[in-house]
Formats: structure tokens, sequence, C-alpha cells
């Protein structure tokens, strides 16, 4: 261990003490532990480096952990480790066990895993809604450079900030560099804002409508303790700029200042040079649906603690007469059954990313809904990090839009919400097969969503699931990321037709939950039988239904089949139990899902059956099964998987591609019969 300021450093309370003369010689013990451990251990050097002085200085007045900093991309939180605990980490070889970004996990000074760039001032959002939501008084500090700036959703959270208004403190980090030189437009002004001490126009940040100052010396560490004394406490988001030298402590060449302090972002071990990270842009086109007729939900519908009478659906449901698609049907009622709970549950907060009378969230609700409903505008990305934010904070929002829109926020889904296990609930509205344009099928979500791991993803088969789901989702005992599958065209036609009955098992309201479990991880027998298991996902349930009373039929050829139905509920997780029993006294198990079939969830069954050797043309199925083997299977069980192919199409009628896709009764029972 080290015998510098820097061993002494325990925690944020200990740089408060230290006397303000006695900061730049920790800056600079700080500077020297890190360039020492840089040549053993490599790493984000020069990112750190650059960052010194400000870390101790946003450690020395805001009051950590209380006040929340986030990192963009984090990899410049070395010294931020340093001041909160961990210096034996950087100090002393036999203690590097931190990892190279902030984590959770690792101390309770760190408010997420990042690794990507562009999310800081999203999450920050995130976490200051919450805190106005609930009355809190602490400062939230997003930390963002330069280079992570022209990431497309950097622009969407500053955009979102100004709005929002509250206390929020953007430190904007310019040394002038990305991982290699900055690229863009908006690069030429910033220079000229350096140029002039911050006060020359255009200004990027008072284009936002932000309030803005500016720090020349971004490496005067008392220089930076005033600028950020000067916003501590602020009652409206502010940008401080800070100019700053990346990689200032190590060794620059005369003749090439900015290819040097390029090249002292990262050292390997031994000190070669390693460029480890990219920067990250995002798609900034979007084809919104319009918003569509909007009309209130009869305010007297019989909605208590997340559930609704089994009626519900016979109300008018417009002025005309016209029952609304199931989009707005199910969006209205899910809204209606959140709103009840508003004055009770501040932290309870919907967020649409623009198109909200397209899933039901009407006018009229946004108005009475208050600071409990959030536009963010066409910004799914910043949407989904901004929730993530709202949870990490304690709060409980319903990020609401098209699953066409939710297959931009792939990089947000993976990063900010489901590695940080955050309880965020997204509601994935026009989910499945449709006769949509080939921009905007929902026909990929179950893929998507189904193979990002910690997201429980559920596929409700009724108003009832749909609303308990939701009910859970939002509660305490829910602790992690879901996507609840808003039910589509055919559950709603065949609930308004009383096929379906009530499919809530079990049933769970937002006063009753007491687990931490998702109560649908197993699979629901709807209907139990012999011979053949219908597993009927989602949407296609009808089908199922359909498919079961065609099976039991005789005719001349056929003898009537007592086939099993069941509601698989989610695709997040395989029910091994359930597969399991099936394999005893079913022959063949039918898959049936209104999506991609490739990389969706019937192949994962198929899977899972032919790993444990059960499947039919497996050996060991079929050698078992012949009672040579002395095992317990009776006989190997076929697995039909029915869904879409992976293919776009362009506005081609839904019966149409059922039928193509073999997602009809007379096809599904058809190959069914030719196994019997």
């Amino acid at each position: 261990m080290g015998e510098g300021m820097l061993s002494a450093i325990h925690g944020p309370a200990d740089v408060h003490d230290l006397p303000a003369d006695q900061l730049p010689e920790l800056c600079a013990d700080i500077r020297r532990t890190l360039v020492a451990y840089g040549h053993v251990h490599g790493g984000h050097i020069g990112s750190n480096l650059g960052m010194v002085e400000a870390t101790v200085a946003l450690h020395r007045v805001f009051d950590s952990p209380r006040d929340r900093i986030v990192f963009d991309v984090s990899h410049q939180s070395y010294v931020h480790k340093m001041l909160t605990g961990r210096a034996a980490a950087y100090l002393d070889p036999e203690h590097h066990d931190v990892t190279g970004f902030t984590n959770p996990d690792e101390s309770e000074h760190d408010q997420f895993v990042l690794g990507h760039t562009g999310t800081s001032i999203s999450l920050a959002c995130g976490l200051a809604k919450t805190r106005d939501m609930r009355g809190g008084h602490e400062n939230v500090i997003a930390v963002i450079g330069d280079g992570s700036l022209s990431s497309a959703i950097a622009f969407e959270g500053l955009n979102n900030a100004a709005e929002q208004g509250g206390n929020l403190i953007i430190v904007f980090n310019d040394n002038e560099m990305s991982i290699a030189e900055d690229h863009g437009g908006m690069y030429g002004p910033l220079a000229r804002l350096r140029a002039s001490g911050g006060t020359t126009e255009p200004n990027i940040f008072h284009a936002f409508g932000l309030d803005y100052r500016y720090v020349e010396d971004g490496n005067d560490v008392l220089a930076l303790v005033r600028a950020f004394e000067a916003v501590r406490g602020i009652d409206h988001p502010v940008v401080v700029h800070i100019h700053t030298r990346k990689g200032l402590g190590l060794p620059v060449a005369a003749d090439d200042d900015t290819a040097a302090a390029s090249a002292a972002s990262d050292i390997a071990a031994g000190g070669a040079i390693a460029a480890t990270d990219a920067t990250h842009t995002a798609d900034a086109t979007h084809a919104a649906n319009d918003d569509g007729d909007e009309t209130v939900i009869a305010e007297d519908l019989a909605i208590t603690a997340g559930r609704c009478e089994a009626n519900h659906w016979q109300n008018p449901d417009s002025a005309a007469g016209k029952p609304l698609g199931a989009r707005k049907h199910y969006g209205q009622l899910a809204m209606a059954a959140l709103e009840r709970r508003f004055a009770t549950e501040p932290g309870l907060v919907v967020i649409s990313p623009a198109t909200p009378g397209s899933n039901g969230i009407t006018r009229a609700f946004r108005e009475r809904a208050g600071r409990n409903y959030v536009d963010t505008g066409i910004t799914e990305e910043h949407a989904v990090a901004f929730a993530s934010g709202i949870a990490r904070a304690g709060g409980r929002p319903v990020l609401a839009t098209s699953a066409t829109f939710f297959q931009r926020t792939f990089d947000q889904l993976q990063q900010e919400l489901a590695l940080n296990h955050t309880p965020a609930t997204l509601l994935d509205f026009g989910g499945g097969l449709s006769g949509a344009d080939n921009t905007h099928s929902g026909a990929f979500d179950i893929a998507m969503f189904g193979n990002i791991p910690s997201l429980t993803c559920l596929a409700p088969t009724s108003v009832h699931a749909f609303l308990d789901m939701l009910a859970w989702s939002t509660s305490a005992a829910n602790d992690g990321p879901v996507v609840i599958r808003v039910p589509g065209d055919a559950i709603l036609g065949a609930e308004r037709a009383g096929e379906i009955a009530d499919a809530a098992d079990p049933a769970v309201t937002s006063d009753t939950v007491s687990t931490q479990d998702c109560p649908w991880n197993r699979y629901r027998i709807a209907r139990a039988g012999s011979q053949v298991a219908i597993l009927a996902l989602g949407n296609e349930y009808p089908l199922g239904l359909r498919v079961v009373a065609a099976l039991a039929q005789s005719d001349g050829d056929h003898a009537g089949i007592d086939a099993t139905l069941v509601d698989p509920q989610q695709f997040s997780a395989i029910d091994a139990g359930t597969l399991r029993a099936l394999a005893e006294d079913h022959r063949i198990v039918v898959t049936l899902e209104d999506g991609q079939l490739e990389g969706g969830w019937g192949e994962k069954i198929t899977a899972w059956y032919a790993n444990a050797g059960w499947a039919a043309g497996n050996r060991a199925a079929d050698h078992r099964a012949s009672g040579h083997a002395g095992g317990t299977l009776p006989h190997p069980v076929h697995v039909l998987n029915f869904g879409g192919a992976k293919e776009f199409t362009d506005r081609i009628p839904l019966a149409d591609l059922n039928e193509r896709y073999g997602l009809t009764v007379e096809q599904v029972t058809k190959a069914i019969r030719s196994l019997l």
C-alpha cells in the first residue's frame, strides 16, 4: 500500500475534511497512482487522468451516495472509485478487485453498470424525476464527455432535461477528444465556445433551453470546487462546461500534442496502447403511427386494484359506437388501472415516446395524470434509459410503445435496463403478425425480447391476466425489468365472443402480491388431455382453443383426440417441469406463436426436448421408448412448431399470412393427424 495522501482516503467524508489547500496535493497523488496502475494493469487511463480534479471536486462539494453521480460510459470512474473506499485496488497489486466501470454491486456510490456511451443524461433525468415526484432534495449529476455528446441519445436526454426542470447538473467534460478525434458539426461551435470563454453564440446548450456555466481550466481543482458549489442545490437544469486535458500527467511529444493525448486514452499492461471502446450513434429516423381518434373510457368501469370486471368489453368504446381495436382497448384499461394508484404512489410514472393515442393513452388521461405522465417525444432510446433511472431511484415506470419502435432500443433494453436489473415495465403494443407495412411489423418482438437476459417476458391471454401482470410488475414484489405483450385483436375478439374465460391464474393484484418470484413462470394447463399438447403463446391462444376443439371431433377417417391445451403465459423461461410431465403421456407437442419462428419461442421448446434426449428422431429417445434401455420415457416426443418465416412482409392481410405460415385450424390439425 502506498503512503501518499490517497491511502488515507476511505470515503467522500475524508475528501470533505481535507483543508482546501491540500486538494491539489491529493490530485497529484491520484495522478501518480493512475500512471503507475496503468503501466501494470492497463485500462482507460487517459480519460481518468483528465478527470482527476473534476472527480475530486465532485466528491468535495457533493454528498455521494445521497447525491447521485452518473458517469457516462463510466470508463473514467477510476478516480471516483479511489475516493469511495476502493483506493487499495489501485495502490496495492494484491487488491486488484474492481471492475473497469461503475457497478452498484461493488459500491453504493455507483448508480449503474455502464459501459456504452451517451446515456448518463437520460439516466440522470430518471433519477431526478423520481426524486421530484417524492419531494426529495438531493442533487443529481450527470458527467458526460464531448465524445459521448455526439450520441443521439445524449441529445434526447438534453431535450428531456430542459423540459423536465428541477435540479439536474450536467458536467460536460470537454477535452477536445473522443476515442480518436471528435467528428461532427457541433464541434466547431464548441471550439468557439472554448475560445470565447463560454460566451459566444450559438451555444448548443442554450439552444436546448438549458442554463450554462463555463470553467476554462478544468484541471484546476479549486476553480472546479467553486463552480460546483455555485450550482449545488440549483432548482433547474444546468450545464457546467469544463475544459480539461485528456491524459494530463503522461509524457507528450512536443510536435504532436493531440495525437499523444489520444494515445494516452488507453494503456495496456507494459505501456502498450489499446483502444477498447467505441462511441455509438443512434438512428434518428422514426415513422410514427397516427395518433388516431381518442376516446375516454367510461369513468365507472369496474376496475379495482389493477383488475377489471369480466364484462368490461361490453362498453361502447367510442361516440360512434364503433368498438376500439385491441391496442386502444387494452391500453385504456391499463391506464385506468394505473391512474387509480397515482395519488398514493408518486413514483408510478407512465412514459410514452410519442404516439400515445395509438396505444389508448388518451388526451383526457394525460391531462388528469399530470406529473405521473411523461411524453419524451420521439426518443425511444432515451425513454428506456429514463425509465431505468426512475426505477433505480425507487420509482415504478411504465413505458408504452409499439413493438416495431422497441426495436430501436435494443442496446438500452440490454444495457441500461436488463444488465442493471431495474424494475421498469414495458407495454409492448402491436406485437406479432399483422397486415402492417414492412417498416412497422411487430413480428420480431418475441425473438428480440425473449433472448435478453434478466428480462421477464409475459404474454397474457385475457384482460384479467393482462391487468394482473401489470399490477404485479409495478408492485414492490417485482425487482426486475418486465415486458408485457399487450393482447392483440385475436384475444380481444375471442373475449368479446365469450370464447375466453378468466385466464388469470394465479390472480394477483397490487394489494396481494407478496413474492419476488414471477407468478407466471409456470405454464398454465388450461385443459388437460393426452396424446397431443397444444402450447399456444399469447395471441395464438384462441387458435389453440379452436385446434383442440377440432381435434376432439371424429370423422370417418379419424377418431377424436382429447388434446391438452397449455397457456405458456411467458416466453422468457422454459418451464421444464411442465414439459417433462407432458412427455409422459403425450406423443406430440405443438407450439403456436405469432412471430418469427427462427430464433423465437417454439424452437426453444424443440431444443429442450432434443437436448433432454426425448425428441422423436433422437436415437437415445427411440431406444428408451422401445423398452431396451430401461428408461422411463414411454415414447419419443414429436415437436411441431408453427410461426412466421424470417422475412419482411408488406401490407399482406393477416389471414393470408396465417395461411402462408400454417397458422390455421385446418393446417395445424392436418399436421398433427399425419403423425398419429
